[in-house]
């Protein structure tokens, strides 16, 4: 019998979205702020140095929704949204929320702009 591959315990997804060059819309990729351009990498390469990387799956998406909050990444499971991200806070999430397994609590977006979940059953009634 064949053993199973396992599933990743995690799932980062980073937001890569960009705004056209003069536009007034902040975003989470910016050439404002050239590190940003390097965020993704920064956290492949540390997820490789740590060798979890076969656990942990970076995935680049499109917008979030909260790009005033940006650069952002959301963690899963548990909806966890980071924000205002650098490298050394990607580096402090890696170690104490991705390995340590507790959520980074000041780097996580404010309540106020990430309420409780609504069900889309609840929306369609």
């Amino acid at each position: 019998m064949m053993m199973a591959i396992p599933q990743p315990a995690f799932y980062i997804f980073k937001c890569q979205q960009s705004a056209p060059p003069g536009m007034p819309k902040p975003s989470c990729v910016s050439q404002n702020n050239p590190q940003s351009m390097e965020l993704f990498a920064h956290l492949g390469q540390r997820l490789m140095q740590k060798g979890i990387i076969g656990t942990v799956a970076p995935i680049q998406t499109g917008c979030l929704n909260r790009c005033q909050q940006g650069p952002v990444m959301l963690v899963e499971p548990g909806h966890t949204m980071y924000v205002g991200l650098t490298k050394e806070k990607i580096d402090r999430i890696i170690e104490e929320h991705i390995i340590g397994g507790n959520i980074v609590q000041e780097y996580v977006i404010d309540e106020q702009m990430w309420g409780e979940p609504i069900s889309p059953a609840q929306m369609t009634r």
